[in-house]
């Protein structure tokens, strides 16, 4: 393996997909800040998750909110479901792994809240039947994903779709358009003026 070239098309890869990413999600993104500010609004909180990388991501998400992102703020009312170790190892013994976000999101979620799904694929079992258990309980589905939106495209909304199938390329715009979100939510909320 020629290392360097490896090197210089990862960046190539990552530079493109880049641009299609801005071009395909800006207004997605959007509407998620919007429905997230409303939320915030009405005292009502927002609930992240995700598995391996995406549920990292759902975990640094909702500590910016909580905690602050660029300055010191009030916080903001979110939960990252995928931090919650004992919950989860309890649930996927008894109930399957599928189970283990619908069940918190049943637990902890109400009406008006909004539940944030991480996975590049789209199609990842729990995330699909927690976006299902919030939709039932008139909690806001929302989802970043990759693959065309896999099955999430007939429940989640508003849902960022990446344009791309490749995880590692997918995971990186996440971590961008995650940041990116964290920004403008603070900024709709007007966080930053006090």
């Amino acid at each position: 393996m020629n290392l360097k070239a490896f090197f210089e098309q990862e960046f190539e890869d990552h530079r493109l997909l880049l641009g299609h990413t801005r071009q395909q999600c800006e207004a997605a993104l959007f509407s998620l800040v919007s429905v997230c500010v409303q939320a915030i609004e009405n005292k009502k909180k927002i609930m992240f998750f995700g598995n391996g990388g995406s549920g990292a991501l759902a975990q640094f998400v909702a500590s910016k909110l909580t905690m602050h992102f660029r300055e010191d703020r009030e916080p903001v009312a979110a939960v990252a479901l995928s931090s919650d170790g004992v919950g989860i190892t309890s649930i996927a013994n008894h109930f399957g792994y599928q189970e283990v976000f619908a069940r918190q999101i049943r637990a902890i979620g109400s009406p008006g809240d909004v539940a944030v799904g991480f996975t590049a694929s789209g199609k990842t079992k729990n995330i699909v039947l927690a976006l299902q258990a919030a939709e039932s309980m008139g909690v806001t589905p929302a989802a970043f994903t990759g693959n065309m939106g896999g099955d999430l495209t007939k429940i989640a909304n508003p849902i960022i779709v990446v344009p791309s199938k490749d995880t590692p390329r997918t995971q990186e715009m996440h971590v961008l358009l995650g940041q990116i979100f964290c920004g403008m939510l603070e900024a709709e909320l007007g966080l930053l003026d006090k």
